[in-house]
């Protein structure tokens, strides 16, 4: 959620700033601001709005301005509501210190109370404006100064960049478990919160880690820790350009997205199979494999969708590896008294690479002497950065905040970890060549269903004024009936449960009606008698019944109201292919609905606060 942008270099023109932070609206935000040092008139000028960044660009338009340094930032309310003045950038009293900030400063009543009986005078409701004033106190000339004495004093997470009236030919940027990178490109220096921000500008980045501070200046820049030392850092490429994240004549990014399912499958697993042998090649984990042996079980922990793929993975692990798999929420495993030791392989899940608990999580793990491996699309990212060993899912960017084809790719990944962990323990050479085959033909499968969408639409045309679904599945169906919960709860702003199959006659069958339909992912697999006759509970309570059934399956139409069809595949994969119609029905849902599909209300692509 919430993001920064900041330039410093030889160009004035702040349309830079701009045309970044619109390629960071994906994030999630209600309001927006900006601030840039005049060098005519010795001042740094501020210009918020609230709503869309459209309305920051009309704000802007007519008057004129440019000059460098330059903040723009987008903002997600916590602290206050969304107002111009809770908006960043935020300024002392003086007008000189202007700050923009992600994360939350845990502390900031108890500094507030001490700056406000300091006799310094606040102008919002934010626990952000606190940074300005303690930098007021500390200001003696020298920015980067300031900002190291500031910096101890505040609790919580923070990505920040500062600009200052009195030092003006200075750009400082703080991280501290918030993400921060910085875009070089010659004689001139962008901060941001991820690379889309900066891919027009320059393919090279320098990613900051936790507990680091960088002064940019026109000339270079330097690199510290709180401890200031000095710090050398690596380069890093980014490997997509802006055509990956553009439109490409599809009405939003969410349908865009998920018409690249087979491509973000393809990426997942190329170079990845060898389907003479049955084996999966993860060049990430090759340094790792006899450690990889010695591991006895799994523990999962992601957030969101992320964790819905996780749970999906522990069947998949479970049956392929035969080791005992747990999977957590994030957000909750380091308030529990946690149980693994040196044999349990930690899997950290990640779309974005950047998600709060899931840091949190992995640092708990690593503090206790852990092995961590992650599944991460974003190249370079936190997680990607502080796991032991991983697999990247190469989905490329998701501009939509609901996560459609990352899901499918990580799917397809932890399907080629559970086929390399069991090709080392008790799986047989015709199983894994026969996983591997599957595996290798899930692009064209998905391709198929993607045929299907006009049919798909109809569904969601007929049933796009109901208020309430449930959703329901078994085994390796169950996550994806979450997921498609989920999906309904985030772009069609409609109450979805999901259950397991058997579940339902335990009390929820009570709300079933003519008007309250149920959506049943039901392949032919293992458990699909089971389903069946959980279906029947719901038609004899006169309930709507939507299917996902396999192709060939005509008896489905004796249970079922509508049917969307998945091609036939391995029961292990089906969750790859079941979650694409669910993607589409709540797709077509939301539009239909008139709602904003790829920028959901009260939601972030990235949370970056717990």
């Amino acid at each position: 959620m919430c993001g920064i942008v900041g330039y410093i270099g030889k160009q004035k023109n702040i349309k830079i700033g701009l045309d970044a932070l619109k390629r960071l609206e994906y994030r999630g935000y209600d309001s927006a601001g900006m601030a840039v040092y005049n060098q005519e008139k010795k001042r740094v000028d501020l210009v918020r709005s609230v709503g869309r960044v459209a309305n920051l660009e009309a704000k802007l338009e007519g008057m004129g301005l440019e000059g460098s340094p330059f903040l723009f930032y987008t903002r997600w309310a916590t602290h206050g509501a969304a107002t111009e003045e809770n908006c960043h950038p935020h300024r002392d009293c003086k007008d000189s210190m202007f700050v923009v900030h992600n994360g939350i400063i845990e502390n900031y009543l108890e500094l507030k109370e001490r700056l406000v009986a300091n006799g310094h005078e606040f102008r919002s409701e934010t626990d952000t404006e606190v940074i300005p004033h303690l930098l007021e106190e500390f200001f003696t000339g020298n920015l980067e100064e300031a900002v190291r004495k500031v910096v101890p004093l505040l609790r919580g997470a923070f990505a920040l960049a500062v600009i200052s009236r009195d030092d003006p030919q200075k750009l400082v940027a703080v991280r501290f478990s918030a993400p921060l990178l910085i875009g070089v490109a010659e004689g001139e220096y962008l901060v941001a919160s991820d690379p889309s921000a900066v891919v027009t500008h320059t393919d090279k980045v320098i990613y900051l880690e936790d507990r680091e501070i960088a002064v940019l200046t026109p000339l270079g820049f330097a690199i510290e820790d709180f401890s200031r030392r000095a710090i050398e850092k690596a380069m890093s490429t980014i490997d997509w350009n802006v055509q990956d994240a553009q439109k490409g004549g599809y009405e939003h990014f969410m349908l865009k997205e998920i018409m690249e399912h087979p491509e973000s499958i393809t990426n997942a697993l190329r170079g990845r199979l060898n389907t003479e042998e049955g084996l999966a090649l993860l060049g990430g984990l090759d340094a790792h494999k006899e450690t990889m042996r010695g591991m006895e079980r799994v523990q999962v922990l992601a957030c969101g969708s992320a964790y819905l793929v996780g749970r999906a993975g522990e069947y998949m692990l479970e049956e392929c590896a035969g080791m005992p798999v747990e999977v957590d929420t994030a957000s909750e495993f380091r308030y529990r008294k946690q149980a693994f030791d040196s044999k349990t392989l930690s899997v950290f899940i990640s779309q974005s690479g950047e998600t709060a608990d899931t840091i949190a999580a992995l640092k708990e793990v690593k503090e206790k002497g852990g092995f961590a491996l992650g599944v991460v699309n974003v190249v370079g990212s936190t997680v990607a950065r502080g796991v032991d060993a991983g697999v990247y899912a190469h989905s490329g960017p998701e501009i939509a905040v609901a996560a459609t084809k990352s899901i499918t790719g990580q799917l397809a990944v932890m399907a080629l970890l559970s086929l390399f962990l069991g090709r080392q323990r008790q799986m047989s050479l015709d199983a894994g060549k026969q996983i591997a085959r599957e595996l290798a033909s899930l692009p064209d499968l998905a391709k198929k269903i993607l045929e299907t969408g006009e049919h798909i639409r109809g569904i969601a045309e007929k049933y796009k004024t109901c208020r309430n679904f449930f959703v329901i599945g078994r085994k390796y169906s169950l996550p994806v009936a979450f997921e498609g919960a989920l999906k309904l709860k985030e772009v069609a702003y409609v109450h979805a449960e999901a259950f397991g199959g058997g579940e339902l006659k335990h009390g929820s069958l009570a709300l079933i009606d003519e008007g309250f339909p149920t959506i049943a992912v039901v392949p032919s697999d293992s458990v699909y008698e089971k389903m069946i006759s959980n279906i029947q509970e719901i038609r004899a309570r006169k309930g709507p019944v939507i299917a996902i059934a396999t192709e060939g399956n005509d008896a489905i139409g004796q249970f079922a109201d509508d049917v969307m069809y998945i091609p036939k595949t391995l029961e292990m994969l089906s969750p790859v292919l079941s979650v694409i119609p669910l993607q589409l029905f709540a797709y077509y849902a939301g539009v239909l609905r008139g709602c904003d599909v790829d920028k959901p209300k009260n939601i972030a692509k990235s949370v970056t606060v717990e």
